[in-house]
């Protein structure tokens, strides 16, 4: 679907950005890939990897209309990425992350169905499912936003849907690249011995967007799935050595993540790889077309880190560690 066409990518120089505009030039050679972000610094170092003429670079914030719209000229597809997502810098600059995350993404969503752009993926967090912090209730309202607006995009053909992940392995502030930058001390900060994360590889997160940009109907939330691995495992693979001191959970952090709760159970389909929670407005959880050959779950059913099914192992993260040692934290 997306092969030879125009796509643009919000917040598209951070980690995500970067492998979705990698792995979508090598497979789907798009005439025109266009990097829509803010941050002019991260655009000039990300042009010197990324010395190809299909990809363009935007100076832009989503908070401005106007921009987006001159932005969204002659684009096809639109994958969401921007937001303010480090969960502290929320909880001490509310107003600034409502800006961004709700504001920022009905921003785009006007924008998008004005210029008559054929689909957008937004991206999501654990956080949103059943949110604590800040962050993760701006991202619930955007979530909400996203899916709901296909009910007045219909005459224009604009289709929306929202994909939803966990803990990015290494990517740039992570627990990975920070477990590793503390090694050398010979201790390693854990927020609590209980806490589970799930964790999900950039490459794996790009191939989720596309499985949304090819199966989506408009206002489902598309969720991987994927193996937990608690946070002192994950400290033993970086360092077996070293000796980990509890420093307690930080403002809105949670014990456990959660990307579908009971609550969603009503409304959840599984396949063999993700699972597609439905819209609940307009009878579209009991759409076929949006259903397909998924297999509803049981009452009660959730998916969390702590109650997953398939857990990564010590010897696995350390593995993958040691293949993407040049990548950890700098993507």
């Amino acid at each position: 679907m997306i092969k030879n066409s125009n796509i643009l990518i919000t917040g598209g120089t951070g980690s995500f950005g970067n492998a979705f505009v990698s792995m979508t030039l090598k497979k789907y050679n798009p005439k025109r890939l266009v990097v829509f972000s803010r941050d002019e610094m991260k655009q000039w170092e990300m042009q010197k990897i990324f010395s190809d003429e299909r990809v363009r670079f935007f100076i832009g914030d989503v908070r401005d209309k106007d921009r987006l719209y001159r932005a969204l000229d002659g684009i096809d597809y639109v994958v969401h990425a921007a937001a303010t997502k480090i969960v502290p810098t929320a909880e001490y600059n509310p107003f600034e992350c409502v800006k961004t995350n709700i504001i920022g993404a009905m921003n785009l969503i006007d924008a998008c169905i004005d210029k008559g752009i054929k689909r957008v993926v937004a991206l999501s967090t654990d956080k949103a499912s059943s949110p604590i912090s800040l962050y993760g209730a701006t991202k619930l309202a955007s979530d909400k936003l996203f899916c709901a607006s296909n009910a007045y995009s219909r005459e224009h053909q604009t289709k929306f849907s929202v994909v939803r992940y966990g803990n990015v392995m290494g990517s740039r502030g992570s627990v990975i690249p920070f477990f590793i930058s503390e090694k050398t001390k010979g201790i390693l900060p854990i927020t609590d011995t209980r806490m589970t994360r799930f964790m999900i590889t950039l490459e794996d997160c790009v191939e989720l967007v596309w499985k949304a940009f090819d199966d989506m109907e408009g206002g489902e939330i598309y969720v991987k799935k994927i193996p937990s691995m608690k946070i002192t495992d994950i400290a033993k693979a970086v360092d077996t050595n070293a000796k980990q001191k509890v420093v307690g959970i930080r403002p809105g952090e949670k014990l456990h993540e959660q990307m579908i709760s009971a609550e969603d159970s009503l409304y959840t389909y599984e396949y063999d790889d993700w699972y597609k929670i439905l819209p609940v407005i307009n009878d579209w959880a009991v759409d076929e077309e949006r259903i397909k050959n998924g297999k509803k779950v049981t009452e009660e059913f959730s998916y969390t880190s702590d109650k997953n099914t398939e857990w990564m192992s010590g010897e696995e993260l350390q593995q993958w560690i040691t293949v993407n040692k040049d990548k950890i934290g700098k993507i």
